[in-house]
């Protein structure tokens, strides 16, 4: 055999380099896809806070979706646009909708829920959320009874008595719930901690283009009762700083789960809440009021 021979048979023929500005290109695409995605169909969300109790609490992972009011310039995953009037195939929420809402002051997002449309007279008395001249019906119902755990603490001053034990040991935040049904017919539960500052509220003419929204935790919510510069919504916010609707929950952490301990993300899940959805019931619609 010849010395060119072994030359030639000692290169391996037929093998490319990587092409790392391809595959550069192909994360790229990947990352748009997510982004485009999260921007302008649906996106997760956790709640970060105790503001929707009992329906949502501190932990949970849900889905919102981007298209049912159409898209503002909030709908991007990230607020880089400035305020930009009107939706782009645009329609209004209906009362009871759970929503994420950009603040005015901040670039975060808030998830509350609607309770008045443009044109409503809303005023709040002694708790009582006061529409058109009519209170919204409310009535009294047991405790809502929500696990005691690292995400729900219940220790904080306005709660702390209300922590109860469970036969078989299991502790629990026994908080004042009652039950709300607004003038469309859709019905939800709210907690009622008594007397506080956002139990009053002056009466409003809501302005076109604007909603106005609360959280169910009406005593540990900064919504539109609150002030902006006290980290509330400052009143009635407008359409387009609505991001989406939320629709169900994916699942839901307790607050004990260790990015290291792979086992932790599963020891830490609460039971029975994945799945869960979102869509306030409607008396008289079939559906069970809870």
């Amino acid at each position: 055999m010849s010395a060119k021979s072994i030359e030639k048979k000692g290169k391996p023929e037929g093998k490319a380099g990587t092409d790392w500005w391809a595959e550069a290109r192909g994360i790229l695409w990947l990352v748009l896809a997510v982004l485009a995605f999260h921007s302008f169909i649906a996106k997760p969300f956790y709640i970060p806070s105790e503001s929707m109790m009992p329906t949502l609490i501190k932990g949970d992972r849900l889905v919102v979706t981007k298209y049912p009011y159409g898209w503002s310039y909030v709908s991007p995953s990230f607020h880089v646009l400035p305020f930009i009037e009107g939706r782009l195939f645009g329609r209004m929420p209906e009362r009871g909708d759970i929503v994420i809402v950009k603040p005015p002051l901040e670039d975060a997002d808030y998830i509350k829920r609607v309770i008045g449309l443009p044109g409503d007279r809303l005023e709040v008395r002694g708790g009582t959320v006061i529409l058109n001249g009519a209170p919204v019906k409310r009535v009294a119902e047991a405790p809502a009874r929500i696990p005691i755990d690292a995400n729900v603490p219940c220790d904080s001053a306005a709660v702390m008595d209300l922590q109860v034990t469970d036969k078989d040991g299991r502790r629990y935040c026994a908080m004042p719930r009652v039950r709300e049904t607004l003038p469309n017919g859709v019905s939800f539960d709210t907690i009622d901690l008594g007397p506080s500052q956002t139990d009053d509220y002056p009466e409003i003419t809501i302005p076109a283009g604007h909603v106005f929204l609360m959280g169910d935790n009406r005593d540990q919510s900064a919504d539109s009762r609150v002030p902006a510069e006290l980290n509330g919504l400052g009143g009635p916010v407008p359409v387009e700083n609505l991001g989406g609707r939320a629709e169900f929950i994916t699942f839901s952490l307790d607050g004990t789960s260790n990015l290291w301990n792979p086992v932790s993300w599963f020891t830490a899940m609460r039971g029975g809440r994945a799945g869960s959805s979102l869509h306030p019931d409607k008396v008289g619609s079939g559906a069970p009021a809870k």
